[in-house]
């Protein structure tokens, strides 16, 4: 399982320092030091040897034994997968990526198994490919109504209060791009 889908999971992983005193790369040298097997023995070592509570520690466990069987898939294989049998909405994504980009150099690209996040200092918007011939591009907005295209209400991952669907790059108007700048401006 690719636990890095999961927002919940990447706000533990962004917690680690400052809940354990040490990042999730330093997590990894104690579990490789430690040369433990078993899930249980791992969890247990990091609870009782350096006093981590159970979450973290599991949490821990889970993406070190993931990453030992190889890891999640890298970005660009979710990206293509997405759009494998969707191949006329892939222009769609690269116009949305175009000008994403040109709004500042701190634009990450956060790939997952259905979608891809955009962050700046926290997630602004996420591009779904959710049907054969549409794109939702979930965006982050506050105090912003919605009318036209904007869709207020849904909530993707947990955090996109508005949605917009897009079918062809005629539905990538200026409006859009604004309404995609501002979600990022409020991040």
């Amino acid at each position: 399982m690719d636990f890095s889908q999961d927002p919940q999971m990447q706000t533990m992983i962004d917690n680690l320092p400052e809940k354990t005193g040490k990042s999730l790369s330093e997590w990894f040298e104690v579990l490789s030091a430690a040369s433990l097997e078993k899930h249980g023995q791992m969890v247990s070592h990091l609870k009782n040897e350096y006093g981590i509570t159970h979450g973290f520690a599991n949490t821990i466990v889970l993406l070190f034994r993931q990453k030992l069987a190889g890891g999640p898939e890298e970005g660009d294989d979710l990206i293509e997968k997405q759009y494998e049998k969707k191949p006329e909405l892939k222009t769609l994504y690269d116009v949305l990526i175009k000008a994403v980009r040109q709004f500042g150099d701190d634009v990450e690209l956060a790939p997952k198994k259905a979608y891809v996040s955009l962050r700046r200092s926290k997630q602004f918007a996420i591009i779904q490919p959710s049907t054969k011939t549409r794109i939702d591009l979930g965006l982050n907005l506050k105090d912003i109504q919605a009318s036209g295209a904007l869709i207020e209400g849904d909530k993707w991952s947990g955090m996109c209060s508005h949605r917009i669907e897009l079918s062809s790059a005629d539905d990538i108007t200026r409006e859009v791009l604004d309404w995609l700048r501002e979600a990022y401006a409020q991040a």
